[in-house]
């Protein structure tokens, strides 16, 4: 059970998130609408990321479900899951994203990417050879937008786990 109870709402703010989610508000975004100024600034950005960047949606994905496992965000897997799948990713590329999954299955790029975010996730600060690695495979904005999905879904996480919702 969630920490606090889910906000149910009308308003502009509830109704641009519902724009950008098909005509729903999820759990997490009844739990956001408890300050309607943090849930609308949470909605631009993580349309952008969702939706204006150039990363590649299987990648960013790849990044999401990452960070999910490492955080113990189980709510956040489960949304991220089909979407992965809709990108491309296959079911074993899919199990190879868990904490004790077997990262060989992963193309390079994919494994520089995964490196990267364990990185991001885990010590916040990236060892210089791990960032290189992206140069291989990404260029500039890429790695920008793989740096903000990270970034960002380390709070989403955080904010799910920590309010339990969809518990």
């Amino acid at each position: 059970m969630a920490r606090l109870d889910y906000v149910e709402t009308a308003g502009e703010v509830a109704d641009r998130i519902r724009a950008r989610r098909g005509g729903r508000l999820t759990p997490l975004d009844r739990m956001l609408l408890h300050s309607p100024p943090f849930a609308d600034g949470w909605n631009s950005l993580l349309g952008a990321i969702r939706g204006q960047g150039t990363l590649p949606g299987d990648l960013r994905e790849l990044a999401v479900l990452r960070v999910a496992a490492l955080n113990g965000a189980d709510y956040e897997w489960a949304a991220h899951e089909p979407v992965a799948r809709k990108e491309g990713m296959t079911a074993e590329q899919v199990g190879a994203l868990r904490v004790d999954g077997d990262t060989a299955l992963l193309d390079e790029r994919q494994r520089a990417a995964v490196a990267y975010t364990d990185a991001m996730t885990e010590n916040v600060s990236v060892p210089e050879e791990v960032f290189s690695a992206l140069h291989k495979h990404f260029d500039s904005r890429e790695i920008v937008e793989l740096t903000v999905t990270v970034g960002a879904y380390n709070l989403v996480s955080r904010f799910l786990v920590a309010l339990e919702v969809g518990a």
